[in-house]
């Protein structure tokens, strides 16, 4: 389990690198939402795995994968400008697919054709 100090420091980067990608990536990729779900440093402070959600046409993931892998340098530079830190990580960027799986269960569920769940009914007191 993260030290409360990590896990502080995790959402600090997270929210500093969503702008950095605001201002940065964004631009790159028009019709792209880019999404820093989470970042998981290392104990060590020196590495980080930054996971990104994106949503967009077919292929989008790969190209902004890429994007970030060759701005990785100035996200770093724009990261140590805003987080005080004796180093900064570096950033290794991976993708969360946590939203693609939970598109995947609910258009599974819609085509099962379930009916909808009767409201449940409190029994009434006898006196």
């Amino acid at each position: 389990m993260a030290s409360d100090r990590i896990t502080k420091l995790n959402a600090q980067l997270q929210r500093e690198l969503g702008l950095l990608c605001e201002n940065h990536i964004r631009p790159a990729l028009p019709g792209v939402l880019v999404t820093i779900t989470g970042v998981e440093l290392a104990p060590n402070l020196r590495n980080a795995n930054v996971f990104v959600s994106v949503y967009g046409p077919g292929g989008s993931e790969k190209r902004v994968l890429e994007l970030m892998k060759r701005q990785r340098h100035l996200l770093q530079a724009g990261l140590a400008q805003k987080v005080v830190m004796k180093y900064t990580p570096v950033l290794n960027f991976k993708l969360d697919g946590t939203a693609a799986r939970a598109d995947r269960v609910m258009n599974i569920l819609k085509e099962l054709n379930l009916p909808d769940e009767a409201p449940e009914t409190s029994p009434t007191p006898e006196n």
